[in-house]
C-alpha cells in the first residue's frame, strides 16, 4: 500500500509500531490497513469518500467539497479535478464491483 511516510510514522505511531519499514509487506498492509479503516470512519462509512482521501489526502478533500468540486456525499467523483486521483477512484471502485462479482 502507497503510504506517505509522515502518514505511515503516524499511524504506526498509533498503533504501537516502533521499527517502520514500509518495504516489509507485513507492517506496510497493517498500517496501510489501519489508516484506511481510520478514512472510513473519519467519512462515517463513506468508501468513495475514503478511498479518494487515501490518494489525495483529507486537506485536499475537504476543498473539494468547502469548494463544491465534489458534493458531501462522495456521489460525484467524476468531478475530481486531479487526474491521478480521479483515476485511481475509478480503477479502485471497478476492481471492487469485479471481485463483488466473482465471490
Amino acid at each position: 500500500m502507497q503510504l506517505m511516510e509522515t502518514t505511515a510514522e503516524e499511524v504506526a505511531n498509533d498503533i504501537g509500531i516502533e521499527d517502520i519499514n514500509l518495504e516489509e509487506p507485513e507492517c506496510n498492509i497493517r498500517i496501510g490497513t489501519k489508516y484506511f479503516t481510520d478514512l472510513i470512519n473519519y467519512y462515517n462509512g463513506n468508501y468513495n469518500l475514503a478511498i479518494v482521501a487515501y490518494n489525495a489526502g483529507i486537506g485536499t478533500v475537504a476543498k473539494w467539497i468547502s469548494n463544491g468540486i465534489i458534493k458531501e456525499d462522495g456521489s460525484d467523483i467524476e468531478n475530481i479535478p486531479y487526474k491521478e486521483t480521479n483515476n485511481y477512484i475509478r480503477k479502485v471502485l471497478k476492481n471492487y464491483r469485479t471481485y463483488e462479482e466473482l465471490y
